[in-house]
């Protein structure tokens, strides 16, 4: 009798877990999911970009997302004046230099730091490197008790716009173009 009660008991179990369990068709298909939402990270409105290069034989890489103008206004609006930005969209822009360099003039040992501006109307940029390099939402999670260095860099307007912000390793060290901006940071 026993026997017969725990059989009885167990059935409506048994017959759950074999009609409830996913089938292999439905297996692959949330793995075609997951390929599609990490297709869709791969083609962020500001894609992740990693660039590398040597100056005065010294090898500096960055990371940055490249946001684009999209007809928007940027300096003093999307961007605004006197407040540190990100320089780059979503995480924070960061550098990794293999060796210690020297930035428009100052020391700056080897290793990661993000990169932060300060835009301004006229004159000057600050330029900022941050011992903070892997933040999540940029000039968000900044604190200016980790600034490693701060420096002046000299931008320049150009005739052309560019559509996406870029940083290239070239002459005189880093080069930010964005729109019709040109900011040279001078790195040795």
């Amino acid at each position: 009798m026993k026997k017969i009660l725990s059989f009885l008991a167990l059935g409506p179990i048994a017959f759950l877990l074999f009609y409830c369990h996913p089938k292999k068709e439905e297996t692959s298909s949330s793995e075609e999911l997951s390929q599609e939402e990490q297709q869709s990270a791969e083609q962020r409105p500001s894609p992740l970009v990693t660039k590398e290069g040597k100056v005065s034989g010294k090898t500096i890489k960055i990371q940055y997302g490249s946001p684009a103008v999209k007809g928007r206004a940027i300096w003093g609006d999307l961007v605004p004046y006197d407040e540190v930005w990100r320089t780059g969209a979503n995480e924070a822009t960061y550098v990794d230099l293999s060796q210690a360099v020297t930035v428009e003039g100052k020391e700056l040992p080897a290793g990661k730091y993000s990169v932060f501006t300060i835009p301004k109307e006229s004159g000057t940029w600050t330029v900022i490197f941050n011992s903070d390099w892997n933040l999540e939402h940029g000039h968000f999670q900044y604190n200016e008790k980790n600034d490693v260095l701060r420096v002046e860099a000299q931008p320049s307007w150009e005739q052309y716009s560019q559509e996406s912000l870029s940083f290239e390793v070239e002459s005189p060290g880093l080069v930010l173009r964005w729109e019709k901006l040109k900011l040279p940071i001078a790195i040795q």
